[in-house]
């Protein structure tokens, strides 16, 4: 069954409010973003998708409802990913807290577009060569494995090919400029470093987008549930990043977790003429594996704190010591 357009219509129209409120209401005003509010806009965006996935159990029925859940579930998960090589980005260009909204605003826009290209694309490419699966499937397993292979790697930011063309063909300030992207100096218009962060971050999302998009189609190829799903992962992914960045070293096996994911639903994809994995199981084992890897992340940083903890020289003892020796 095919989504109304007017359905499409009414939830892009959605989607810009939203953007247009979050932009021009709630972030009016550059500021740093605390964890408190973080945790709020967080749970406001999952309480959104969880509210339009029950609409779409009622009106498009269990199994469409299941997708959207396993869709979202995968994409949310993939997008912590992400929220790794923002925070290394943000910290290689030392961005002001206060400006670190407005860079993942508009780049969340422009990956909404992207991912929307990607979706339709891919869907248009399924559905008239079904063979294409395979190789979006394989894609999956060889990602998998080399993010298994390369999981405490970081990337060189300092040698970006892409920042490094940046670099030589536009005209930049040495400084960032308040939130501006632009600049004019004596009538010429000079990029500021704000510039440059925000092409990284959508580089990078362009980059997670490649393993993410094709991952849902293991799950489905209605493009409405692959789109929607995809858009409220990604519209929660700021608010996220600001909850998390604080606490985002202690997520030590969340990649493994993630390359997992890959892996199973790659092998999924190429599988699927075979033996197709029913939606409810590709669900739990996504859950199981990203709720796996995050409590053992918990459990081994607690571990290694509590160890440094105990080999630091304790107060008390160095009192201790220090009146013997008197």
């Amino acid at each position: 069954m095919e989504t109304s357009p007017w359905i499409w219509f009414g939830f892009n129209a959605f989607v810009l409010i939203l953007l247009a409120l979050d932009l021009g209401v709630f972030h009016r005003r550059p500021h740093q973003v605390s964890v408190r509010e973080a945790l709020i806009t967080s749970s406001g965006y999952v309480a959104l998708a969880l509210a339009f996935n029950a609409g779409v159990y009622w009106f498009m029925g269990a199994q469409k409802g299941l997708e959207f859940t396993t869709g979202y579930l995968i994409e949310w998960s993939l997008s912590l990913d992400n929220i790794f090589v923002i925070a290394m980005i943000f910290g290689h260009f030392a961005v002001p807290p206060a400006y670190q909204h407005r860079v993942l605003f508009w780049g969340i826009l422009g990956a909404l577009v992207m991912r929307a290209t990607l979706i339709f694309a891919g869907t248009a490419l399924i559905q008239q060569f079904h063979w294409t699966i395979y190789l979006f499937g394989a894609f999956l397993l060889f990602t998998g494995v080399k993010m298994l292979m390369a999981a405490d790697a970081e990337p060189d930011l300092a040698n970006n090919r892409l920042l490094n063309f940046v670099r030589r063909h536009v005209r930049m300030t040495d400084t960032y400029e308040g939130a501006h992207f632009f600049v004019r100096r004596n009538g010429l218009l000079l990029a500021t470093p704000m510039l440059l962060v925000l092409v990284m971050v959508e580089a990078t999302d362009l980059m997670f987008a490649l393993d993410s998009v094709p991952a849902i189609f293991a799950v489905t190829s209605d493009p409405f549930i692959v789109y929607t799903s995809n858009v409220f992962a990604i519209l929660g992914l700021r608010s996220l990043y600001f909850a998390l960045s604080g606490i985002i070293h202690r997520f030590a096996y969340l990649k493994y977790g993630l390359s997992l994911v890959l892996v199973f639903i790659g092998t999924k994809m190429v599988l699927i003429d075979v033996w197709k994995v029913p939606t409810a199981l590709a669900l739990g084992v996504t859950a199981t594996l990203i709720a796996g890897s995050v409590v053992l992340s918990l459990i081994k940083t607690r571990s290694d704190n509590q160890a440094a903890a105990g080999r630091a020289p304790q107060p008390d003892r160095i009192a201790a010591q220090e009146g013997t020796a008197d």
